[in-house]
């Protein structure tokens, strides 16, 4: 059996991977280390859930604390990841961290959607790695509150990704910030949209390893396609399927509509969560902690977790509303059936999607036959299982009563304006009376008619 140790990791970092239940490399880490190890530049291919994470934070691990040791200095890092979304660096940090403490190498996290004021004290602190998203790195760049010059080793991650959001032109300015004869790696699914421009740029006689083409089959993971009349059955069909007692993940087209879903579910006994761009980070935090600690078993949530988020023994993925595009798909479904555990995928497809949808399946060369349900089919209940108990929402808060009208100070006088003028209903020369011309450039008001008058009593 291949192990770490064999394929030359430190002892120090093969022990943190054992307490961790990891004693036998995946096949993309299994290839790569080898090379990593030694400071080769390395494309990696492989799909999402293949065990790219590790195969470039070990090497990064070990060559900072042996093979490159250096001082810890203010704003100048020496590793560098770059990550499409917040919630891939942060699942990335949490990866590296333990590997990182074994050699007292500090870890830390930039993206937007938050201050930067932790970020820049981390950076001022003293930092090994630094685990960003392309943006928020160039704006701390552009302000000087950090310098790549220093970094050794450069992880570009999820780069057909990064090329689908538009980064690729920041990712370009950044990498030209590091220095050209530093260790880079570079992992992603395809090459398209632009990606093998940047291997051809920045990698020097890179060793390529393929593990996996972007569509190839996880043997553990189902497929179904679940056809229903129309948009109530839909609703009924997708409460079934979200009733089961394992983790789920439930993917929708919008923001809205993800939590719309995850209140419906929750409000009816099936503790849900959204997760969409709409929500802050720490929101996003939260509902992930709830998600993954079993609190909540179903995470609604639309594209932004197709990739980066990774949840244990997540049983069922449900496309809700069917992706726009293959690559979309195989990303949403691989968040199930990860790291050889088995899992299902399930698209609840209506009539007017039938068409599109197959036309996607054979893209990502998916092969199965749709199969008209309803919410009581047996296939759904042999694919939902056990059901889980039922979960009493949490009371509502009571609507706090509106008020009316802006209060009056105790003399009568109206708020803000002038006592002396605080008989005159036909605005006067009141300060709000002189707010009011200025808001319709200049012009007077019309005297207040009998209604008007009326209303001021």
């Amino acid at each position: 059996m291949t192990t770490f140790a064999s394929l030359g990791v430190p002892h120090a970092l093969a022990d943190v991977l054992s307490s961790q239940g990891k004693t036998e490399p995946f096949p993309i880490q299994a290839d790569t280390l080898p090379d990593t190890l030694v400071g080769r530049d390395v494309l990696g291919r492989g799909k999402t859930g293949s065990g790219k994470t590790l195969a470039f934070a070990i090497p990064m691990v070990a060559r900072l604390a042996g093979q490159l040791p250096g001082n810890r200095k203010p704003g100048r890092p020496r590793g560098l990841i770059l990550a499409p979304t917040r919630e891939l660096a942060t699942q990335i940090a949490v990866a590296i961290e333990p590997l990182a403490a074994a050699y007292k190498l500090k870890v830390t996290t930039i993206f937007g959607g938050v201050s930067q004021n932790r970020q820049v004290s981390a950076l001022n602190g003293g930092v090994d790695i630094v685990v960003a998203c392309p943006g928020r790195l160039e704006d701390l760049m552009k302000q000087r509150h950090v310098s790549l010059d220093a970094v050794q080793i450069t992880v570009l991650d999820e780069a057909d990704h990064m090329a689908d959001l538009g980064f690729l032109p920041v990712v370009t300015r950044i990498l030209a910030a590091t220095p050209q004869k530093g260790q880079r790696l570079l992992f992603s699914a395809t090459l398209d949209n632009g990606v093998d421009k940047l291997v051809k740029r920045f990698l020097t006689d890179q060793v390529t390893h393929s593990v996996d083409e972007a569509t190839s089959h996880v043997e553990a993971m189902t497929h179904s396609v679940f056809e229903v009349d129309g948009v109530e059955a839909k609703k009924k069909l997708v409460q079934q399927l979200a009733s089961g007692t394992g983790r789920r993940i439930l993917f929708m087209r919008t923001k809205h509509q993800a939590r719309k879903l995850a209140k419906q579910l929750t409000d009816a006994g099936i503790p849900s969560v959204d997760l969409h761009g709409n929500l802050s980070q720490a929101a996003r935090d939260r509902n992930l902690l709830a998600f993954s600690s079993g609190d909540a078993r179903v995470l609604v949530a639309t594209d932004v977790a197709a990739r980066g988020v990774h949840v244990d023994d997540v049983q069922l993925v449900v496309h809700v509303d069917p992706p726009a595009e293959h690559k979309a798909y195989l990303h949403r479904s691989g968040r199930t059936a990860r790291a050889g555990s088995a899992g299902d995928v399930v698209t609840v497809v209506l009539p007017e999607q039938r068409k599109d949808t197959a036309i996607l399946l054979r893209k990502a060369d998916i092969k199965v036959t749709p199969i008209r349900v309803t919410a009581d089919s047996p296939q759904v209940a042999e694919l939902v299982g056990e059901q889980a108990r039922y979960v009493q929402p949490a009371p509502k808060a009571a609507p706090q009563p509106q008020r009316q009208g802006t209060p009056r100070p105790r003399n009568g006088a109206p708020r803000g304006g002038n006592p002396r003028n605080s008989g005159s209903s036909r605005g006067g020369s009141s300060e709000g009376g002189q707010r009011q011309h200025a808001a319709v450039g200049g012009r007077r008001r019309r005297p207040a008619g009998p209604a008007a008058s009326q209303r001021t009593r």
